[in-house]
């Protein structure tokens, strides 16, 4: 795995500074410790920070064709590049390294902007190709790995493969997006194609852009979809039968490594089934790494055990503290803008464990998005079919008049929790969908943001985000819809930004089978009763693994993989919280409601209420607000009119 940096210049042919290009790179080194590269002529600078997987001897970047004139610099894996280099020379083309980058220069020699269609893997690459002066960017079908790109007022194109890479330039716009920051609260990210920087954006998943001297930068390309057509008409054990073989050939795919290669096993049932059939593909013991946690509440190791014992893989096992909360301050430097999944610590301990043994690391992600592991997509559908017996006109005064009535009970059994369910009830499906995810839902929002930055929002919602993906998704399917919705953003904004960070900051590559797209497209084929049935998530995955894992590990209740926010924030992390989040920091922003922030406090301290996640957001936006430097020059503005 690797970091690619660049600067193009799309009004003449200046020189870049070399020093400036120099410290774009190093700034990312841990993405790539095993060597730099660059390439300087006028007008174009590439940079290159390489992790070592694949061609160990000959796979230097930038690289570039036969006469020089198409260089590139790429972060992934094409994990078909073996299949295409054939083809390749059929056309003319010479290799002259055993890399999959080389496949990625003449594939767009032969095949132009078309080539990311051929490409099967993860990757985010920059080509500048001399003869067309164009600077062409792209990134995978779901956006395991990142781009940043951004457009300076010099006239100067810049990008990297982290948001850290484009702050070392002098002239990035680092005023905070304020619809960066409602997305953020809403959904605990900052979802694509946005930053939290007004100068700068992330490409999208399965996005290409075409940059041309001498031209405006144009709207980013997709060139991918997936289609949810649910009409494929296999019964139960042909669809098995089916995914264990398009399982193996991803699994498969990705076990090409000439490094140590291993495995996360968390003892849930995805990476059960990723490690179960690496162990089939291996005349070797597979590595495998798990975190255990002193709290049983959040402890899987048990599961991963039976796992590691089944098929007798070389397991190692690390016990994190359930008062592991030092990392604070090292995620928000990681990130590089606000991030709120509290899973982020595990996973930076589980990557630091994994780094120990081996290079590579195959994991599980993905699966929930594809297979319908959600528990919130059982209790969506179960909304859907109570929405469905009334219409939104009856259950819009209804419903919201219960939601507004019946008391917030978080310290209640789950069944008396009502007050959700009916604001749920009174909202349609994607309404009520995106209620259901929000780290703070509207009306808390509202409240969280002082006057002057809710007229900053101008009436923006980030419940937008759902509605923009929600209109490409051409389906009316319940659970599909909402499926299409989590591929586009959590997927995206939560679950890959998290593990690419927490990898790269151990110069750990990870690789994520159930991720493979023609496994997407083809489980996006089935139809929706084979991924949920009843209360149970995952049917089709669970019954095609069950001749390969153990029922316990397939059918026990989803545990997560969290920490215990409520439990810290109440005790050994009580006066932290409390200084963060009525610090100066927060209120030197001027985006905050003062009265409301106290009252998260003290009401979650007090036991009356469990507002960890808003509070944890909140402390992880106060992070980051100190690694960046402050907000932007409106921010004392903003502040005096609070």
């Amino acid at each position: 795995m690797c970091g690619i940096a660049g600067l193009f210049d799309l009004r003449g042919k200046r020189d870049f500074s070399r020093d400036l290009v120099r410290r774009m790179n190093d700034v990312q080194v841990h993405r790539g410790p095993d060597e730099g590269g660059y390439h300087f002529e006028p007008g174009i600078a590439l940079a290159h920070r390489r992790l070592s997987i694949i061609d160990l001897s000959t796979g230097q970047q930038p690289l570039f064709n036969e006469d020089g004139s198409v260089a590139v610099v790429f972060n992934g894996e094409i994990y078909n590049f073996q299949e295409l280099v054939p083809e390749l020379e059929a056309l003319g083309h010479a290799f002259h390294t055993r890399s999959d980058t080389e496949v990625i220069v003449h594939a767009w020699e032969a095949w132009g902007e078309d080539c990311v269609q051929r490409f099967r893997g993860m990757f985010a690459f920059a080509l500048w190709d001399r003869n067309r002066e164009t600077l062409f960017l792209a990134r995978d079908r779901l956006a395991v790995k990142p781009l940043f790109y951004a457009l300076l007022p010099d006239g100067t194109f810049a990008f990297g493969s982290e948001l850290k890479v484009l702050m070392q330039h002098p002239l990035l716009d680092r005023r905070i997006d304020a619809h960066a920051v409602e997305e953020y609260f809403a959904l605990g990210y900052v979802a694509e194609p946005r930053t939290i920087f007004a100068g700068a954006k992330k490409l999208g998943a399965a996005e290409t852009l075409c940059v041309r001297r001498g031209q405006p930068v144009p709207q980013p390309r997709c060139y991918w979809d997936v289609h949810f057509m649910l009409d494929n008409p296999l019964s139960l054990a042909e669809a098995s039968a089916e995914l264990t073989a398009r399982l193996r050939e991803s699994v498969r795919l990705r076990m090409i490594a000439e490094v140590p290669l291993g495995a996360f096993l968390s003892g849930g049932v995805d990476s059960s089934a990723v490690v179960a059939t690496m162990a089939g593909l291996s005349d070797e013991p597979v590595h495998t790494c798990s975190i255990a946690f002193d709290d049983p509440a959040f402890n899987e190791s048990d599961f991963a055990q039976k796992v590691a014992d089944r098929y007798r893989t070389n397991h190692y096992v690390e016990t994190v503290k359930s008062d592991d909360f030092d990392l604070i301050d090292t995620l928000a430097g990681l990130y590089d803008e606000p991030y709120a999944d509290s899973s982020a610590i595990p996973t930076w301990r589980v990557c630091q464990l994994a780094r120990k043994r081996v290079t590579v690391a195959l994991s599980g992600d993905g699966g929930d998005e594809s297979f319908g592991g959600y528990r919130r997509y059982r209790l969506h559908l179960m909304e859907e079919r109570m929405r469905g017996a009334l219409p939104l006109g009856v259950r819009q005064p209804m419903f919201g008049l219960l939601g507004r009535l019946y008391p917030k009970a978080d310290w209640a059994p789950r069944m008396f929790r009502a007050k959700t369910t009916f604001q749920a009830l009174a909202r349609d499906s994607l309404q009520a969908y995106f209620h259901s995810v929000s780290i703070l839902r509207d009306a808390m929002r509202r409240q969280l943001f002082s006057n002057r930055f809710r007229s900053e929002l101008a009436g923006y919602n980030a419940i937008e985000v759902f509605r923009r993906h929600a209109a490409t998704a051409h389906t009316d399917d319940a659970l599909a819809l909402i499926q299409y919705v989590d591929l586009k953003t959590y997927l995206v904004g939560d679950i890959n930004t998290k593990v690419d960070r927490a990898s790269m900051a151990h110069s750990l590559e990870v690789r994520e089978p159930l991720m493979d797209h023609k496994l997407v497209e083809w489980l996006a084929t089935l139809p929706s009763g084979l991924k949920v049935k009843g209360q149970e998530g995952k049917y089709l995955f669970k019954k095609a693994m069950e001749p390969l894992l153990p029922n316990d590990v397939l059918y026990r209740p989803k545990m997560g993989f969290s920490v215990p926010l409520s439990r810290w924030f109440r005790g050994p992390l009580r006066e932290r919280v409390r200084q963060t989040v009525l610090g100066e920091t927060l209120a030197a922003t001027g985006i905050f409601n003062p009265d409301y922030l106290r009252h998260l406090v003290d009401a979650h301290q007090s036991g009356a209420r469990d507002y960890s996640s808003p509070l944890w957001s909140l402390m992880m936006f106060e992070a980051f607000v100190r690694s960046s430097g402050g907000c932007p020059a409106r921010a004392p503005e903003l502040a005096a009119a609070v």
